[in-house]
C-alpha cells in the first residue's frame, strides 16, 4: 500500500491567445480564420438586433460573419452586453469564442495549436514521494493527459503511463480539471 502524497501542486493550463478556427473559407478554401482583434457588428432593424462577430481567413484576409444573435429583441439585451458589443469588448469576444453553442451553430471547431500553456511550479524534491498534481483549466482546452503531463514533468508518455495515477483516461482528451498522483521512479 503507497502512502498518502506529501505535496500537492497546482498545475493551471492558461489561454495565451484565442484559438484559430477550423472553418473553410469560401474564397481561396483555406480552413483556418482568426478573430483578429475581435470585432462585433450590430445590425438593427426596428426594434431586433442582429449580432455577429466577424472573422477574417488566414490566407486570403477574407472576413466572414458568425451569428451571435438572430433578430432578437433589443429588450431581451443587458446594457452592459450591448455596451459590450459595441466597444467590441475582448472578454465579451472570447466568451463567445469558446461558446460551443457558437460553434454548433457556425459549424467551426477551435484549433488551440499555439495557444495555450501549461503553468507549473518549480520542480520538488526527488525524495518526496508520491506527489499528487491538480490541474486546473483557465480555459476549455483539449488535451491529452498523458501529453500534458509528459510536458509538465519532463517524462516520456510511457515513462507517464508508468509512473502516474489517475482517475480519468490518459489517453483521451479532456478540458476539464483532474488530478494525478506521480509515484516515484524505478
Amino acid at each position: 500500500m503507497s502512502s498518502p502524497p506529501h505535496i500537492v501542486l497546482p498545475w493551471v493550463v492558461r489561454r495565451t491567445r484565442l484559438p484559430l478556427l477550423s472553418l473553410r473559407c469560401v474564397n481561396c478554401r483555406s480552413e483556418s480564420a482568426t478573430t483578429g482583434e475581435g470585432r462585433f457588428r450590430v445590425n438593427a432593424n426596428s426594434k431586433l438586433l442582429d449580432v455577429w462577430l466577424l472573422v477574417r481567413c488566414v490566407a486570403c484576409d477574407r472576413t466572414r460573419k458568425l451569428t451571435v444573435h438572430e433578430r432578437t429583441p433589443v429588450s431581451s439585451f443587458d446594457p452592459a452586453e450591448l455596451r459590450g458589443y459595441r466597444v467590441n469588448d475582448p472578454e465579451l469576444v472570447a466568451s463567445w469564442l469558446l461558446d460551443p453553442l457558437l460553434a454548433r451553430r457556425n459549424r467551426f471547431t477551435l484549433d488551440w495549436t499555439g495557444a495555450w500553456r501549461l503553468d507549473t511550479p518549480s520542480a520538488w524534491l526527488d525524495a518526496a514521494w508520491p506527489v499528487q498534481v491538480q490541474v486546473v483549466f483557465e480555459d476549455p482546452v483539449p488535451v491529452r493527459p498523458e501529453r500534458l503531463i509528459a510536458q509538465g514533468l519532463g517524462l516520456s508518455r510511457n515513462q507517464v503511463l508508468r509512473r502516474v495515477k489517475c482517475d480519468i483516461t490518459l489517453r483521451r482528451s479532456t478540458s476539464t480539471g483532474f488530478t494525478f498522483t506521480v509515484m516515484a521512479g524505478d
